[in-house]
């Protein structure tokens, strides 16, 4: 048996050492050893750009088609001022008359009876009506002005909904995550449990189960945060990657908000769409009083030069105007003085308008107020206290797996729920902003 013993000893010493040997009989000693390649480290990743609402505002304003085309617009309003504060131009007219080349009657020249002359004429426009016009095109320039601007205002709406909803979503998506962190941490915990036979396999394949549900979260708030972020780039067009690209800013409440009455007087201020109605009463007078001044006469004036044989040399002054027997203008007159009513219509229905959108802002912000005060002041603390005391009596036998699941589920429940009221807030007071026509809430 101790003769078998060593021939199982010295066997694999006997085999690994051949094997060295031929190992080593195979590598030329006269070569140097090849040295290895030099290390080649990835490239760091990009760091994503990080964006606040004041840099998302600025790029809105420098890259959104929408708003460009506007701007395209304006201009094309400012040379309609061009072309409306034109004069008319003189006309000059060549009169060349009472060339002879027959040879009939007495003998003549072909020119010896010539009679040449030249003739300016000019239009003289009566009752202001360039300066009526001119008036007119400025007065369409600023309503486009306001128009514009009352775009921007709906866009501005828009990027800043889209901004709180992305930071909603990386709330949502951080508080998923913890959820998630602290449940993984529980099961660690039951399944040590389990193994040292404190609970039944039942009650850990019910626990592994519930972990579903903050899987569910994770992933519903991943995809709510890219596509919060796809439309943040739509609005911007912008290319980035989503990867690359992020945003920061507070994610709060702020419960001290002014009366209603000051909002509405703010509104009445600063609204653009309201403002740009008020400028479309004010064209259309404009409008009427140019339709009054076309329906007058304007007289041409005309000045000739010629010759006249056996006159050498003459001059002339003419005035012509036409007789208004029909007076083919009453129907743009009528026409302008009911548009003056209309826009006034207008008007009222947008400073209406003006006050619906405050009261209803106003009242939505409220309510989220009226919520989240008792969430911060109460409810966050007491789902925290329960989930804690539940726990630590599940794990010491005081209380059921039931409870502790119910327990769990109620403080996301309730956790989600600050999120989403502290989202729609910030949405509320972007609406609010949007209403009153300035940022009066940050």
């Amino acid at each position: 048996m101790e003769h078998l013993m060593r021939r199982r000893l010295w066997l694999p010493l006997l085999l690994l050492a051949l094997g060295t040997g031929a190992v080593s009989a195979q590598i030329p000693t006269a070569q140097p050893p090849a040295q290895s390649p030099p290390l080649q480290f990835a490239p760091a990743p990009t760091p994503p750009q990080t964006w606040t609402w004041e840099q998302v505002k600025d790029r809105l304003e420098l890259n959104n088609p929408t708003i460009l085309a506007g701007e395209l617009n304006i201009s094309e309003l400012q040379a309609q001022e061009i072309t409306a504060h034109l004069r008319p131009n003189p006309n000059l007219a060549l009169l060349t008359d009472q060339i002879a080349p027959f040879t009939s009657g007495e003998p003549h020249g072909v020119f010896a009876y010539l009679l040449p002359s030249a003739t300016v004429s000019y239009l003289h426009e009566r009752a202001h009506k360039r300066e009526l016009r001119t008036e007119s095109a400025q007065k369409g320039t600023a309503v486009g002005r306001s128009q514009q601007k009352d775009l921007e205002r709906g866009l501005l709406f828009n990027l800043r909904s889209a901004f709180v909803q992305t930071l909603q979503a990386k709330a949502v998506l951080k508080v998923s995550l913890d959820n998630l962190e602290y449940y993984d941490h529980v099961l660690k915990i039951s399944r040590d449990r389990f193994e040292a036979g404190d609970i039944a396999q039942i009650d850990l394949d019910r626990l592994e189960l519930q972990r579903v549900q903050y899987e569910s979260d994770v992933q519903t708030a991943e995809v709510n945060l890219r596509t919060a972020k796809i439309q943040m780039l739509m609005l911007l067009n912008d290319r980035t990657p989503i990867e690359q690209f992020d945003l920061v800013g507070v994610f709060d409440f702020n419960d001290q908000i002014e009366s209603l009455e000051s909002y509405r007087l703010t509104a009445l201020d600063n609204r653009p769409d309201l403002k740009a109605a008020i400028q479309s009463v004010d064209k259309a007078q404009t409008d009427y009083k140019l339709a009054v001044a076309n329906g007058s006469t304007d007289p041409t004036f005309s000045f000739d030069v010629g010759r006249n044989p056996p006159i050498d040399f003459y001059f002339g002054f003419d005035v012509s105007f036409p007789l208004r027997i029909f007076d083919r203008n009453q129907g743009e007159k009528l026409r302008t003085k009911l548009d003056i009513t209309r826009q006034e219509r207008l008007k009222d229905a947008a400073e209406a308008q003006v006050f619906n959108d405050v009261d209803s802002a106003y009242a939505t912000l409220n309510s989220n107020l009226t919520l989240l005060r008792p969430y911060k002041q109460k409810y966050l603390a007491q789902a925290v206290r329960v989930r804690e005391t539940i726990l630590f009596s599940y794990q010491h036998g005081g209380a059921s797996l039931l409870d502790f699941i119910n327990a769990e589920n109620d403080y996301r429940a309730v956790e989600l729920s600050y999120v989403n009221l502290v989202g729609s807030y910030l949405t509320s007071a972007a609406q609010l902003n949007q209403a009153v026509g300035r940022e009066v809430i940050q």
